[in-house]
């Protein structure tokens, strides 16, 4: 099993160019199964989680060609559904998260879609009732096979309805969409997630010709069309990758540009980590992260401890809340870390305790960072990557520690960040694989 070998205390200085965004890839590859002509993808993350969706779709009769190291080309023309019914697309489709993805566009395009239970982070309860509640308010019928642990559906005539969205769940909301958009009809979805994945998959969708009003709102409504065409299409870049360089420019102390960040589509991002009193400045559509020795989390008018906290979009992403816990525990100041959505995405906690970090752990879902404002460095140690977002944060930790750490399950931490050891040596950090 890989590990990084992490040399801490040392800063960091230059630019880095955000990858592709990982949640918007895994919808926009799904969607290319809603047509049988050809559409381009372009600035695609080259992480674990998006290959294996590539290669999921090749295995049921997509045709892809790689134009370059971001680029594809693919052309769901000779679809195999009855592949779906073998062991090794029960084994491909299983280990991955983004497959729940695939149901939509087949039920649209073809009636039926099969798939097993899907993997991905063990961070909490991560149900899919918003998915196949969304099917069955379609037309579709809906069964979970016990035996085999798979998850079934079928319609012979998908048509509009008004639906509410029992949560505003992003892989539900783009799930719907894509079914919904050849449903015979209008279909109104309430309570909609409005995250820039979503508005994303929608602009790609209407330039394959589907109707949608609302994009961007929690009110979206879908005017079902016979067929859609092939479009060519380019990500954002990854915001969560984002948020990750300003953490860990603050922790290590250096001086970092983020290119090309889409700044406008960041949402609460910057923001909430000034709260945390970093100085990160706008210049065009970079950031700059100038050097900062201390950095002072914003107090609350009365003197109280602020809390930062997940919600759905607008708010701030879930995504981040590991990194911004990591951040704050060299802010001068303390603060609430309340991970709303993930019952188990705050665990990893107790290894930055382990590093010399004071941190209480009040439930599953709260966490106290005492902030140490420099008084003492944490120290490298042994340990884990439980999860993709974690593993990033116990990354930056290693970084900013005195000593050596080791960090193993990396594969984690490569489902979700490219070729993160080699941009961030590029850096200066001191980071071996093995």
């Amino acid at each position: 099993m890989a590990e990084f070998i992490v040399e801490g205390g040392h800063k960091l200085k230059g630019s880095i160019v955000p990858q592709g965004a990982k949640n918007e890839a895994l919808q926009i590859v799904c969607a290319v199964l809603l047509t049988s002509e050809e559409v381009v993808i372009s600035n695609l993350p080259h992480i674990r989680d998006v290959l294996a969706l590539i290669d999921l779709l090749r295995a049921i009769g997509v045709e892809v060609e790689q134009q370059s190291t971001d680029t594809y080309t693919f052309r769901a023309k000779n679809i195999d559904i009855d592949y779906m019914r073998s062991d090794d697309f029960r084994n491909r489709a299983a280990s991955l998260r983004g497959s729940i993805m695939i149901m939509g566009p087949l039920l649209s395009r073809f009636g039926k879609a099969f798939i097993p239970k899907p993997g991905g982070d063990k961070i909490g309860q991560r149900p899919l009732d918003a998915h196949f509640i969304g099917f069955q308010q379609l037309g579709a019928s809906f069964e979970f096979d016990t035996k085999e642990i798979m998850y079934r559906v079928k319609a012979d005539n998908l048509r509009g309805v008004d639906m509410f969205m029992t949560e505003p769940s992003v892989t539900g909301t783009a799930n719907v969409i894509m079914t919904a958009v050849m449903a015979k009809g209008k279909t109104t979805i309430y309570n909609a997630a409005c995250e820039p994945y979503l508005q994303q998959l929608c602009k790609m969708l209407i330039s394959m010709g589907a109707k949608i009003q609302g994009v961007g709102s929690n009110l979206l409504t879908i005017e079902g069309v016979e067929e859609l065409k092939g479009c060519a299409h380019r990500l954002l870049p990854d915001m969560i990758e984002i948020g990750s360089f300003i953490g860990l420019a603050a922790m290590t102390q250096s001086a970092l540009s983020i290119k090309d960040v889409a700044y406008n589509e960041l949402g609460q991002i910057p923001d909430t980590f000034r709260r945390l009193g970093i100085n990160l400045q706008r210049d065009g559509d970079d950031i700059v992260i100038p050097e900062q020795d201390h950095y002072e989390i914003q107090r609350l008018i009365d003197g109280s401890i602020p809390t930062i906290y997940d919600a759905p979009w607008p708010n701030f992403t879930p995504d981040l809340i590991s990194i911004v816990l990591v951040t704050a525990i060299q802010a001068k100041g303390s603060i609430l870390i309340h991970q709303k959505m993930f019952e188990s995405r705050l665990f990893f906690v107790d290894k930055l305790k382990d590093m010399g970090a004071q941190i209480t752990l009040c439930d599953p879902h709260r966490a106290v960072v005492i902030g140490m404002n420099r008084a003492r460095n944490l120290r490298g140690i042994m340990m884990s990557s439980p999860d993709i977002r974690a593993g990033v944060a116990l990354l930056i930790a290693a970084l900013s520690a005195d000593g050596t750490s080791r960090i193993s399950n990396i594969h984690q931490i490569d489902r979700g960040y490219q070729f993160i050891d080699d941009r961030l040596k590029a850096l200066g950090a001191h980071i071996e694989r093995r």
